[in-house]
């Protein structure tokens, strides 16, 4: 099918539906205590906001991002930097997540590099960069985090959480550890439980950056970043964000010096894609960042070592699952084994999977029929919290 061409984030945009935006910063001084057993103290999260939040505070959502995002997902910054935010198309007036209609937060996860408390921030008792000693963070620690977060802003309890891949992660784990504190949640393009090929992509990033000479034990804060490591990490999983398919229209077997003897540099235009997000990429992360997240990610189980299905009994909140066709990264197995799960607890779910050929990379890009769905499941969400959850549609 076709699909609308995604905002360039490279180009600079003069005006966005949101308009201009800041990025806020809260400190607790106290910290949170983590799953390790450590205490992180203080600890800093830095977010945004989009819309209104309504006066008995009900119409709050949450939306995660992606593994290498931050909290910016839409608008535009009033000073140099005016690249748009990450999911622009789908976060503003009248689009999927209404600002119209909602009150829209969005924060640097725990252990980012983008404002919130990571590895490249200052450790207290060595003013000097945590690097590896900061300690283990899980998905769950990211949740408890902005729960921090939404106590700060007096809020209870949010009309839904929402997210794509790692996003999606946290989405799910508001869903199963929190449901009290969510009416609803939308994971998208995700899983429960990584499986042996979603650990091993990230091992050989992880090797990738670790192998780097410069990389010197996550102690680089003063002689560089292992640029070479991070950028065959980035490398890597850019082609895990794509399809065959994707791939073969947008670079084909197009070369840019066919007429030049063979060498081995960029020849080919998708090689060339690789380098040149392998080279930006390394401009805007923090690699130790990307090791801590990724393990994060690999470790994640919020089962407990129980069925899923047994987890999930007697959780009230609604639930909206999203899937793409080509996406190999995240197949649609693994959205399924959720719906089979909530079926046999007896949540209420629904599932779609999305037509298209973008591969992973499609919940960035696939815009018209996310949103037509998330509307319709939000209008839904709000007419059964402002009933009661007995009401029937």
């Amino acid at each position: 099918m076709d699909s609308p061409s995604p905002i360039n984030p490279n180009k600079p945009y003069a005006t966005s539906p949101i308009g201009f935006v800041q990025t806020r910063y809260v400190t607790f001084e106290e910290g949170l205590t983590l799953e390790c057993g450590e205490v992180l103290a203080p600890l800093t999260l830095a977010y945004e906001t989009y819309g209104a939040l309504n006066e008995d505070k009900t119409n709050a959502i949450v939306i995660e991002h992606a593994l290498t995002g931050d909290a910016h997902v839409a608008g535009i910054y009033t000073n140099q930097d005016k690249k748009p935010g990450w999911w622009e198309d789908m976060v503003g007036p009248d689009k999927a997540f209404d600002t119209n209609k909602y009150f829209i937060i969005c924060s640097n996860i725990l252990g980012g590099c983008k404002g919130s408390t990571g590895p490249s921030s200052i450790n207290p008792k060595t003013n000097k960069p945590y690097g590896l000693s900061f300690p283990a963070i899980t998905i769950s620690d990211m949740v408890n985090a902005q729960i921090k977060l939404l106590d700060y802003l007096g809020i209870s309890k949010v009309l839904s959480v929402a997210g794509g891949s790692m996003g999606g992660m946290q989405a799910l784990d508001w869903f199963i550890r929190h449901p009290e504190r969510i009416h609803s949640a939308i994971p998208i393009a995700t899983t429960v439980i990584h499986s042996p090929q979603q650990i091993a992509f990230n091992e050989v990033g992880r090797q990738a950056i670790m192998s780097d000479p410069e990389w010197n034990e996550g102690n680089y804060y003063e002689t560089g970043q292992p640029a070479k490591g991070l950028a065959v990490a980035r490398m890597l999983g850019h082609i895990t964000y794509m399809s065959d398919v994707s791939m073969k229209e947008k670079f084909g077997r197009e070369t840019r010096k066919a007429d030049k003897p063979f060498k081995f540099t960029a020849e080919f235009e998708v090689e060339s894609y690789l380098h040149y997000n392998g080279g930006t990429f390394v401009n805007r992360f923090d690699a130790n960042t990307y090791l801590y997240i990724t393990k994060a990610m690999d470790m994640y189980d919020p089962t407990g070592g129980k069925k899923l299905a047994e987890v999930l009994k007697g959780n009230s909140a609604k639930l909206l699952v999203i899937s793409f066709e080509s996406d190999w990264l995240y197949p649609t197995y693994q959205s399924l084994d959720i719906i089979r799960a909530c079926k046999a607890a007896g949540v209420d779910v629904s599932f779609m999977e999305i037509e298209s050929t973008y591969g992973h990379d499609a919940f960035l890009i696939e815009f018209d029929d996310q949103a037509r769905l998330i509307k319709n499941f939000l209008k839904r969400v709000t007419e059964m919290t402002r009933k009661g959850d007995g009401y029937e549609i």
